[in-house]
């Protein structure tokens, strides 16, 4: 994946977050031995649990999934919200974790988050 959103709600396969560039994946149910062992060694992906922004990403995903498809998980998901959040793990390549901090450090700092010295922050931070 290099951007964009995955909520995966049953089995994932092997290798996940093999090539991973970007973007976020949100696992159910994650079992860490699926995930690709030389991303994981190098210290290429974070994982780890749902703050507050990602847990309104995931409730609205399983909102819209529940509605699109009338799938009857999503529906028994929402029921327990709580216990559904705390079901689900975040995967995310570090040097977009990264991006995605210098950006909102900038932004809280009153920096354009696309100016400049914000990008030579950018490139230090993932040895770009």
């Amino acid at each position: 994946m290099t951007g964009g959103l995955a909520l995966i709600l049953g089995d994932a396969g092997r290798n996940i977050g093999a090539g991973m560039s970007g973007g976020s994946a949100y696992i159910r149910n994650l079992r860490t031995e699926r995930l690709n062992r030389e991303a994981m060694v190098a210290g290429e992906l974070e994982v780890g649990p749902l703050g507050s922004a990602d847990a309104e990403i995931v409730l609205d995903l399983l909102r819209q999934h529940a509605s699109l498809t009338g799938s009857p998980l999503a529906r028994r998901l929402l029921e327990n919200v709580d216990e559904t959040l705390a079901s689900i793990s975040k995967v995310t390549p570090r040097d977009f974790q990264a991006v995605l901090r210098t950006r909102a450090q900038a932004t809280q700092e009153g920096l354009d988050p696309d100016g400049g010295e914000v990008w030579s922050r950018i490139l230090e931070v993932t040895g770009g």
